[in-house]
């Protein structure tokens, strides 16, 4: 019995020192939490869509004659201004088709010339009696005849200087030219295929579709505003830089694609030759005629609207909403619509009115409706040691 007597004393005893300590541990009070106070802010408006650059202008050179390709101006994949020279056919055979027209010209206006002064003898004999009216009607035919034959050949001529003019193809439009399809030596002819593409660089259009709904959005956001000149369209590069240049928008569509149910929009933004490009190297412009960019509808003057955190924003199935602190202490849920944000921070478009006391930390914690201890986000709760180990 003596020997079993300690062990049961020791426990006894260590029961009693260990009571005082688990009776300092009473039920814990509201959670901490920290909020923020719902300001309103100038922020920037904007809708993103996905968009494909395209070049204003795109125009294929073809060969409006049939000849040899003699020469190739340009080096593929280099700028061109319009009125230039970028391919000749040979043009021998079209200049000796030019000096017969001329030939022709010259012997049919040497017959008008003898048809003229006919008529004009006949006139004179049928005036003096000593002609007959058959003579004079056939010779006011032969002038007749022989004017025609003179028009005739003026256009024979003409066309024979369009077809040696034909022989330089000309640039229509600044921009850039592709490959050539011929090489010299080649037979070209109307009908064949493209001689190259001349794709203009600035500005370039950016195309990019938007939906019904979005649409009616945006066309109740910025009608007040001005509509389409409320309005400035930024791009985004697919590596994610931010193009510098702004555009505006140029064109809406008339119809909605029944397939897609999407609405068609152009803007025009600017596609300079970049600085580090001008000494000749490639690639001297951002934009290329067929880059997908991420495309930013946004307001051309920024407008006050409810900031918060991005953190403070949950969402559930019930949709997305915030705990904002109530009278009495109490965590209220309040469901928000959320316009364009950022990582970092959400624009609150309905649910909020300014004011309110927006919990930011401390969330999981949080029960609807059920009690807090909020304090500024960021500061120690009160009661705690501060960052010097002094009562916050």
């Amino acid at each position: 019995m003596r020997r079993h007597a300690a062990p049961i004393a020791a426990l006894l005893l260590a029961a009693t020192l260990a009571s005082p300590a688990l009776a300092q541990f009473g039920p814990q009070g509201p959670p901490a939490v920290g909020t923020i106070t719902a300001e309103r802010k100038p922020v920037t408006e904007s809708s993103d869509f996905v968009g494909r650059v395209e070049a204003q202008f795109r125009v294929d050179l073809r060969s409006r004659v049939t000849g040899f390709l003699q020469e190739r101006l340009f080096a593929e994949g280099q700028e061109v201004k319009a009125g230039d020279v970028l391919f000749r056919i040979e043009r021998p055979p079209f200049e000796a088709q030019l000096e017969q027209a001329r030939a022709q010209l010259a012997s049919a206006q040497a017959t008008a010339v003898n048809a003229r002064v006919g008529l004009q003898r006949a006139q004179e004999l049928r005036g003096s009696g000593a002609g007959t009216q058959a003579a004079l009607d056939t010779a006011l035919a032969a002038e007749r005849t022989s004017a025609a034959t003179v028009l005739g050949a003026q256009a024979q001529v003409r066309i024979a200087e369009i077809n040696l003019a034909y022989t330089n193809v000309i640039a229509a439009v600044d921009g850039k030219i592709g490959r050539a399809t011929y090489a010299i030596g080649n037979v070209v002819t109307p009908s064949s295929d493209v001689l190259a593409t001349i794709v203009s660089q600035d500005p370039m259009r950016v195309s990019f579709t938007v939906s019904q709904r979005q649409a009616l959005e945006l066309r109740n956001r910025y009608e007040a505003r001005g509509g389409v000149s409320a309005v400035v369209v930024r791009i985004k590069l697919t590596d994610g830089t931010n193009y510098p240049h702004d555009g505006r928008i140029e064109f809406i569509d008339t119809q909605v694609d029944r397939n897609t149910d999407t609405l068609l929009v152009r803007a025009l933004i600017p596609n300079p030759i970049r600085s580090q490009a001008r000494a000749g190297s490639a690639g001297d412009r951002e934009l290329v005629d067929g880059q997908f960019v991420t495309v930013a509808v946004e307001g051309a003057e920024k407008v006050p609207a409810i900031v918060i955190p991005r953190a403070a924003v949950l969402q559930d199935q019930g949709g997305t909403y915030v705990f904002v602190v109530g009278e009495g202490n109490k965590a209220e849920r309040r469901n928000v619509t959320l316009g364009r944000s950022s990582a970092a921070e959400a624009v609150i478009e309905r649910g909020l009115d300014g004011g309110e006391q927006v919990i930011t930390e401390g969330m999981q914690r949080v029960t609807p409706n059920g009690p807090v201890n909020p304090a500024p986000a960021g500061a120690p709760p009160a009661g705690r040691p501060g960052p010097a180990g002094r009562p916050g």
